[in-house]
């Protein structure tokens, strides 16, 4: 059964990003959007059985909405691990179907899966059964030699008889052999009419559609059709461009009014991660938020050269450079 509030928060989501997109990135995020729904980096189904739960899947309360992004093929693991997550208060349990990287593969799980549509649905059928919030997935329109307007309805199907009510679509191809993970992001071509179709196809279904949004123009034009959008590397290096608006689309003003209001926001949570760690674990991702603007180049340049080793007066030395031209 589909959360009403989770699926009205898919409107605007921000990809999950392998190193990106971890706790603080989100912290940061969420300052700028109350609605949009924030997604993990992917964690994989042994990582949580077997590993040191609460580093991975521990967050902020202020995150969510938030959805838990996993990855894993063997159905018995995608179980236990949705059923260890529960206890963790996540909004949504996401499968990755997308990921084209070369470490997903040999674990046989990310996109390699769109070639064994069968288990996919007994994966999430597993988790479903089992999970106390949403189960969703994101893939791409194919991978290989796959002839997408053929793969991609029917693995759909295959996916809403399992029980799946919400997909993202990533409207490129992926390509397992050939291509890096990186290529594969802007290499393969975007197809956005098919997702578009997919949509009118599955009218039941939730579908958000992915890959190369990059202004709010573009996830306004989609959502004309679509009923959400997922925006990943935009979101990350032009954060206010994405997040500082966004609001705007449930009709809510937004939180802040200014990315210089987002940055102060952000120091008593930077001061308090300093009495344990690093300052450059958190600005690593808001080295994008003037981006445009006067004094976004020292603001970057100051953080990049002096977070690795300093403290809160690095981070002051860094709005300084974009208060004092911006007055």
């Amino acid at each position: 059964m589909m959360n009403t509030a989770v699926t009205d928060a898919a409107t605007l989501s921000v990809a999950p990003m392998m190193d990106w997109t971890d706790r603080h990135c989100r912290v940061f995020h969420r300052l700028m959007s109350r609605r949009a729904l924030l997604y993990t980096e992917m964690v994989t189904a042994p990582a949580i059985i077997h590993g040191d739960r609460h580093r991975l899947l521990d967050y902020d309360a202020r995150e969510h909405p938030l959805a838990l992004q996993l990855g894993g093929s063997d159905p018995a693991e995608l179980e236990s691990a949705t059923r260890i997550a529960a206890d963790w208060g996540y909004d949504e349990i996401n499968l990755n179907v997308g990921c084209p990287s070369d470490r997903v593969q040999s674990g046989c799980f990310g996109a390699v899966l769109m070639k064994t549509p069968d288990l996919v649905a007994e994966c999430v059928s597993r988790m479903i059964a089992v999970s106390p919030v949403e189960v969703t997935v994101k893939c791409r329109i194919g991978v290989d030699d796959q002839v997408p307007e053929d793969v991609l309805p029917a693995f759909l199907d295959k996916l809403r008889k399992a029980g799946i009510r919400r997909v993202t679509i990533h409207a490129r191809k992926a390509w397992l052999q050939g291509l890096s993970p990186k290529e594969n992001r802007d290499i393969p071509p975007l197809d956005y009419p098919l997702v578009h179709r997919m949509k009118q196809d599955f009218p039941d279904l939730h579908l958000s559609i992915n890959g190369g949004i990059a202004d709010s123009d573009s996830i306004r034009d989609h959502l004309r059709v679509m009923d959400g959008v997922m925006v990943g590397r935009a979101a990350y290096h032009q954060p206010w461009d994405i997040l500082g608006q966004a609001d705007r689309l449930w009709g809510d003003t937004p939180p802040l009014a200014t990315p210089h209001q987002v940055a102060l926001a952000m120091r008593p949570y930077i001061q308090d991660h300093l009495g344990t760690g690093r300052l450059h674990q958190i600005t690593r991702h808001m080295l994008g938020l003037f981006h445009g603007m006067p004094g976004a180049r020292g603001w970057k340049r100051t953080l990049s050269e002096g977070a690795s080793k300093g403290g809160i007066e690095v981070y002051d030395a860094a709005l300084q450079q974009v208060t004092e031209l911006a007055a």
